[in-house]
């Protein structure tokens, strides 16, 4: 499946051009896009500032856009990550070669939210959901956290999804 076609199965126009780091003129997301971003950014301040699931949420209701983001998908993203997160940290630890603390909290959230949906989401092809993270990485991570997640989500995808993952 092309990058274009994953992106028009996950709901976003294949033609769209890709979101920039600033909050400015960014273009609009598609709904499950917007989800996810907002499932990052709940993510950090849970990460960082130790918020739970009513302050995260409470949070994100307020934010202009959010009624654009496909509420049900964040729901459950939300609380599969942060009711998982212990059991998703050891599915993600044998692919990445450095300690779990030494992760970004941008690029540790983004690699929880996809271990959730690589386990949880198989309605969803793995190729969306890595590609989904490469595009958050590179809008919310540091300079290459993009090719990190990528290679990580990838190793994972083979380990839960055999059968549709392909070794490139």
């Amino acid at each position: 499946m092309s990058s274009a076609e994953s992106k028009a199965r996950d709901g976003e126009p294949a033609s769209r051009p890709a979101a920039g780091r600033g909050t400015g003129n960014r273009p609009s997301s598609a709904p499950r896009r917007r989800a996810r971003e907002f499932v990052v950014q709940g993510l950090y301040q849970w990460q960082v500032g130790g918020q739970d699931s009513a302050a995260i949420i409470a949070q994100a209701e307020s934010v202009a856009g959010f009624d654009r983001a496909d509420r049900a998908l964040y729901d459950t993203l939300l609380d599969g990550v942060l009711k998982d997160d212990a059991a998703l940290s050891e599915l993600l630890a044998p692919h990445i070669d450095r300690a779990w603390n030494d992760i970004s909290p941008i690029e540790r959230g983004i690699l929880l939210l996809g271990a959730c949906e690589l386990k949880h989401h198989p309605e969803t092809p793995y190729r969306v959901i890595i590609n989904e993270a490469i595009e958050l990485a590179k809008t919310y991570g540091g300079t290459d956290g993009h090719k990190f997640v990528n290679g990580v989500l990838d190793k994972l995808a083979l380990q839960l999804r055999p059968g549709e993952a392909v070794r490139r």
